[in-house]
C-alpha cells in the first residue's frame, strides 16, 4: 500500500511549514516559486544519467550516484563557491559523519544555468520566512546533491544513515524521477514528540520542504518492480543553512 503525498498549495506554504515542519508542494508550485517553466526543469533530468558512484558507502553498496555543489544566496545574487568537501558531524550522519566527502561537481550546464539560480533564490525566500531575523540578513548557505538511487545490488537505500536531521536550517528533497521501482516511501517524524506521516512522492518535480530543526526524514528502500530491467531513483537534495557550511570546527 502506499499514501499519496500530502499536496500543500503554494500560497498555504509558509504557514504549513511553520505548523507541521513539513511541507510538500506539486512541481508547478515549485516551477512557479522558482520562476522557472516546468519544461526548463524537466529537461535537467538529463544531468542524472551523468553521476559518478558514491566512493564512500560504509556498507560497502553500489546503489547510489552522485554530485556536489555549493553555493551562497543573497538576496538576488546567487553564487557558485569554490568545490569543498561535503561534511557533517557524526550527532547528524553516525554512518558517514565526521569525515570529508568529496564529489565530483556539478556539470558546469546545469550549475551554470539561470534558471538554476532562480531555483536557489526562490527557495531561499522560504528559508527566510522560516528564520526571520536572521542575523546576516537573510544570506544563505546551499549545498546541492543530486542522487540516483538505483538497485544494482538488488536493493537501493536512499538514506543508509536511517531517519536523520542534517544540521541545517531548510531540507528540499525534490523528486526527479522514479523509473521501474517500488518502496522509496518518504517518512517524516518529530524531531521530538510521537507524530509522524509517510506517503510516497511520486511526481516529477514535485519537492518536500523540511525544517530540519523540528523533524527528521528518511526514505525506504527500492526495488526493481521488474527484476530485469534497470530501476532508480532520481533525487535532487538542497540544504539552506544560515551559519555557512559545515565542516570541522563547525558549530
Amino acid at each position: 500500500m502506499t499514501f499519496a503525498a500530502p499536496i500543500t498549495p503554494r500560497s498555504e506554504l509558509s504557514s504549513q511549514l511553520a505548523a507541521a515542519g513539513f511541507a510538500v508542494i506539486n512541481a508547478a508550485a515549485l516551477a512557479a516559486l522558482g520562476g522557472v517553466a516546468s519544461a526548463h526543469m524537466a529537461a535537467w533530468s538529463g544531468f542524472w544519467d551523468d553521476l559518478p558512484p558514491d566512493a564512500h558507502l560504509k556498507d560497502g553498496g553500489r546503489y547510489r550516484r552522485r554530485r556536489h555543489g555549493c553555493f551562497t544566496v543573497d538576496g538576488a545574487r546567487v553564487q557558485a563557491v569554490p568545490h569543498r568537501a561535503h561534511w557533517q558531524p557524526v550527532e547528524y550522519n553516525a554512518l558517514h559523519g565526521g569525515i570529508e566527502r568529496w564529489f565530483k561537481p556539478l556539470a558546469p550546464a546545469l550549475a551554470d544555468d539561470s534558471a538554476w539560480g532562480s531555483l536557489l533564490q526562490g527557495l531561499a525566500t522560504v528559508a527566510s520566512a522560516l528564520r526571520p531575523g536572521a542575523s546576516d540578513g537573510g544570506r544563505w548557505f546551499v549545498e546541492a546533491h543530486p542522487f540516483r538511487i538505483d538497485t544494482t545490488d538488488g536493493i537501493g537505500r536512499p538514506t543508509p544513515e536511517g531517519a536523520h536531521r542534517d544540521g541545517v536550517d531548510l531540507v528540499v528533497v525534490i523528486l526527479v524521477s522514479r523509473h521501474n521501482v517500488k518502496g522509496g516511501e518518504t517518512r517524516v517524524f518529530e524531531a521530538v514528540g510521537p507524530a509522524g506521516m509517510r506517503f510516497t512522492l511520486a511526481e516529477p518535480w514535485s519537492a518536500l520542504l523540511l525544517d530540519d530543526a523540528r523533524v527528521i526524514h528518511e526514505s525506504t528502500p527500492i526495488q526493481p518492480l521488474d527484476p530485469a530491467q534497470p530501476a532508480h531513483r532520481d533525487t535532487l537534495v538542497l540544504t539552506f543553512r544560515r551559519d555557512g557550511f559545515q565542516g570541522p570546527g563547525v558549530a
